[in-house]
């Protein structure tokens, strides 16, 4: 990628005065650890910002740097500069009227990793091939020779290991083991991380995964594995991010060239998280064909709608 994007996008940062940093809704651990990333960045620029995000934020990431910045609402929609991570969808981040209807000094810089959906912003730094928000944005600091500090390479760290599986997904290059060894020495705790993503894991998650793995299909036509999740299903201590990564591991099955789950929303919407470990399929081809995106190997769509079980399977209505 070309430089000169983190090099401007740098520059355009340190000459704004009041900035708002948002992510998209039901934040993973790449989108909380990017926008912590970037507050430590403004921090150490002595600046005014806003961190944001429209959901609540699971306890688990509590370790990361910042977190107990994050808000929910803002009093006035007067920054000058906005800075939007790891979201594919301007539409995700819930404040896509105020963004698109922005007064033309109120600038965009939109940093990300999944596949472009329709442009919005005014600087676009965008690497679909990065495992993680957070890689882009190690690259960013290193564009702006900005010193890597415990905070950040923690930060970096976390991105990378849950947009990964801890390495497990397709998505990882060894560029991407590269950064996060570059991170263990700049004082990343992987204990610490591993400790509150991975093995934190609840009661009710784990009973959940199980109910998707008890009903777990393949269609032998097309090797294709699904498994559906009612409303009721979902304990609302559940997070977004405990059930995004059973979507990976169930794509690990052998012999299966993909993964669909199915999961009512409490909104009367369903979403479908698809995903593959094969090397020659592209699952973000069906996903765009259901009106969604994403990523060759993690994609997914929302359709509206139930679901229902009948004599012959699993249907939507």
């Amino acid at each position: 990628m070309d430089t000169s994007l983190y090099t401007k996008a740098y520059s355009q940062i340190k000459t704004s005065n009041n900035i708002l940093v948002v992510t998209h809704e039901q934040p993973d651990g790449d989108a909380l650890a990017s926008l912590c990333l970037m507050a430590e960045i403004l921090t150490q620029l002595n600046k005014k910002y806003t961190l944001y995000c429209y959901d609540r934020v699971n306890h688990q990431y509590g370790f990361l740097p910042h977190l107990n910045e994050l808000k929910n609402s803002y009093e006035n929609f007067d920054f000058d500069l906005i800075i939007v991570l790891d979201c594919g969808s301007v539409e995700r981040t819930k404040l896509d009227k105020e963004i698109l209807s922005r007064r033309p000094n109120q600038l965009v810089i939109e940093i990300d990793h999944h596949p472009k959906i329709k442009g919005y912003a005014d600087l676009e730094i965008r690497d679909s091939a990065a495992a993680a928000t957070t890689e882009i944005l190690y690259y960013f600091l290193k564009a702006n020779k900005i010193k890597i500090n415990k905070d950040m390479a923690g930060c970096v760290l976390t991105g990378i290991l849950t947009d990964t599986g801890n390495f497990l997904y397709p998505s990882t290059s060894p560029e991407t083991i590269n950064i996060a060894s570059e991170m263990l020495v700049n004082g990343a705790k992987l204990p610490q991380i591993m400790e509150n993503t991975w093995r934190n894991k609840s009661i009710a998650s784990m009973k959940t995964w199980g109910k998707a793995m008890a009903r777990l299909k393949i269609n032998p036509q097309y090797k294709f594995g699904f498994t559906v999740l009612k409303s009721e299903d979902v304990p609302a201590e559940v997070t977004e991010e405990e059930l995004e990564g059973m979507s990976g591991f169930l794509s690990n099955l052998n012999d299966v060239n993909g993964i669909l789950l199915l999961r009512e929303l409490p909104d009367g919407r369903i979403k479908g998280s698809l995903r593959t470990s094969k090397p020659n399929v592209d699952i973000s081809k069906l996903a765009r064909a259901l009106g969604g995106g994403g990523h060759a190997k993690a994609a997914g769509f929302t359709v509206e709608g139930k679901i229902e079980e009948t004599d012959k399977g699993w249907k939507i209505i």
